[in-house]
């Protein structure tokens, strides 16, 4: 197939190019429900990326997609995962359109949030909540005897 294009966002103002000899293919058969001699193609596909050994990203994005997806992260592979269709071919595509996404949004550079004090009103609603609550609780308890 083709290289992969992320397309721009933030972080990467001109997108994305990843070398096609950098992806690695693997097919294998797709799980699910079906009767016999179902699946019997290999339209499972397993497209991996080593993000600590290819081109395409500089120091700084490497950096940010290590951090952010190390819990997906074997080494240095990303590996996506797509049997959502019959066709091998289908499959293909939308593992390269995970993978560009995934891509596009480790690579972004964080957003601060910036410091804020509650308002008057919701500073208020929360205070009407706990005494609402607070009157439930206090319904629950047996009653006095008189």
């Amino acid at each position: 197939m083709d290289d992969l294009h992320v397309p721009p966002g933030p972080g990467i103002p001109g997108g994305l190019r990843i070398p096609a000899g950098e992806l690695v293919e693997q097919f294998s058969r797709s799980s699910g429900p079906g009767g016999q001699s179902v699946n019997t193609a290999d339209s499972r596909v397993q497209l991996s990326l080593d993000v600590g050994t290819t081109t395409a990203l500089d120091d700084v994005q490497r950096k940010r997609i290590v951090d952010r997806l190390s819990s997906r992260l074997a080494g240095t592979v990303l590996t996506i995962s797509c049997e959502e269709h019959r066709s091998q071919r289908q499959n293909r595509v939308e593992a390269r359109k995970r993978l560009a996404v995934l891509l596009r949004d480790a690579v972004a550079p964080p957003v601060h949030r910036r410091v804020t004090r509650p308002s008057w009103a919701s500073r208020r609603r929360r205070i009407e909540q706990e005494r609402r609550r607070s009157e439930v609780k206090q319904n629950r308890k047996r009653p006095k005897p008189e």
